[in-house]
């Protein structure tokens, strides 16, 4: 007997079926993901043309040449969620959402929210700051932790303790919690307990490589926990575990459709400086130094997420897609999704005392159930612009409010790029983005 097909499904239902079975089977084409909806959906009345036109605005098959949206991109960021974040220790305001498997998770209200309120403030997971602040930092005019300037002495600030005039350590503390919160991440950085990490930090420091930084300093996080007890290393563990994560290699066949090609002879050069520096240092008295911070065993998990070399790529693609433009790695800022009109604002208000605390704001208000968003991108770049940044990292083609609306300029205006162009900056400056 077969099944009546009497049910219009909506675009959203459409949307979620397609984008899941798509993923689901990558080498399908148009007609067959469209014969697959149908199959899963016996009741459902769903045109190809239908089918088509979401698997194009989601990037996942290839659109009309020349238009903004054309992409053949199918690699999408992987989601995880961290199960024991409790959010109500930075807000009551916002919770975690699951969308789906491509989008993933995000942040969304939880009550009415006025524009202009703080949302929450947070400190840093692991910070690796921008260069002119870690040069401060390693010149001890900076808070090694916190990254805030301490140029003026002060009987509150202080030094690592293990420095010596033999061998010297730099980093200094504006105040004794800064120093202490430090013992999380900074033993096996110090130059002094751990001097088979000072290659690896001077080869991110020359090449300003912020994600091989950022994965050294949640390298030395991660290790310094699994000393600790279990229930320490858990909460840490999960932080880790919950990041959305691209690969390198997987990032770099988003990168070869623009014509670029990774430069894995760094890559190699890297990994071999970090297994230096967290398992294999070079001489015998470096070898006991790190024997002596690291007196436990690493598990066998976890030395596989951290020192295959896989792992290691995958460690450097999550660092980029998570760290604040600053360079902090940060639990709840980091479920923060893309748009290319944010209606959130992360401010660095605390300058005098906590210069890596985020402060997040309203920029409209918000009612129950909407998602707060934030922008991967430059908001003043062009529309291709920006969906080639956003390709870089496995995203699909935006479509935020503004890009639909350039989307359509764009097409209207026949592939004319002045037009389209002075057109686009009419709807950034209605949209209060210029």
């Amino acid at each position: 007997m077969s099944t009546s097909r009497n049910i219009i499904p909506t675009e959203d239902e459409v949307r979620k079926a397609a984008i899941e079975l798509k993923k689901g089977n990558p080498a399908s084409g148009i007609a067959k993901v469209h014969s697959f909806i149908l199959d899963a959906n016996p009741s459902w009345t769903v045109s190809e043309k239908r089918v088509r036109k979401i698997l194009q605005s989601e990037g996942l098959v290839r659109s009309d040449a020349g238009t903004p949206s054309s992409t053949t991109n199918t690699i999408h960021p992987s989601f995880r969620l961290n199960k024991s974040l409790d959010v109500n220790k930075w807000t009551s305001k916002v919770e975690v959402k699951y969308f789906d498997a491509i989008k993933g998770k995000g942040l969304v209200a939880k009550e009415n929210i006025a524009k202009g309120d703080v949302l929450w403030k947070e400190d840093p997971f692991i910070l690796a700051p921008e260069w002119e602040i870690y040069d401060l930092q390693r010149a001890s005019e900076a808070c090694s932790l916190c990254s805030s300037i301490i140029r003026d002495h002060s009987p509150l600030h202080i030094s690592c303790e293990a420095s010596t005039t033999a061998t010297p350590c730099t980093a200094r503390y504006c105040n004794r919690l800064c120093r202490l919160q430090a013992e999380k991440v900074h033993p096996l950085l110090c130059p002094a307990r751990n001097p088979a990490s000072v290659p690896l930090l001077t080869f991110a420091r020359d090449a300003q490589w912020m994600a091989l930084h950022a994965l050294t300093q949640c390298t030395s996080r991660l290790l310094l926990a699994s000393q600790q007890d279990a229930a320490t290393f858990n909460l840490d563990w999960e932080v880790v575990q919950g990041l959305a994560e691209l690969g390198m290699e997987e990032r770099a066949q988003c990168l070869r459709e623009q014509g670029l090609e990774p430069d894995r002879e760094n890559w190699r050069r890297a990994f071999e400086l970090y297994l230096q520096a967290f398992k294999e240092p070079r001489t015998l008295a470096e070898q006991k130094k790190l024997a002596r911070i690291l007196k436990k065993p690493i598990s066998e998990e976890l030395q596989k997420f951290t020192f295959e070399y896989q792992a290691f790529l995958r460690g450097l693609g999550r660092m980029s897609l998570n760290l604040e433009a600053h360079g902090g790695l940060y639990r709840l800022h980091s479920h923060l999704n893309h748009s290319c009109t944010p209606n959130v604002s992360i401010r660095h208000l605390d300058q005098r005392t906590a210069l890596s605390r985020i402060t997040v704001i309203a920029k409209e208000n918000f009612e129950i159930g909407q998602e707060l968003l934030i922008t991967y991108t430059n908001p003043q770049s062009s529309l291709r612009d920006r969906r080639r940044r956003l390709s870089e990292w496995g995203f699909g083609p935006c479509r935020c409010e503004r890009c639909v609306a350039e989307e359509k300029v764009w097409k209207e205006s026949d592939g004319n790029t002045q037009e389209a162009d002075d057109l686009a900056d009419q709807l950034k400056a209605g949209l209060g983005v210029l």
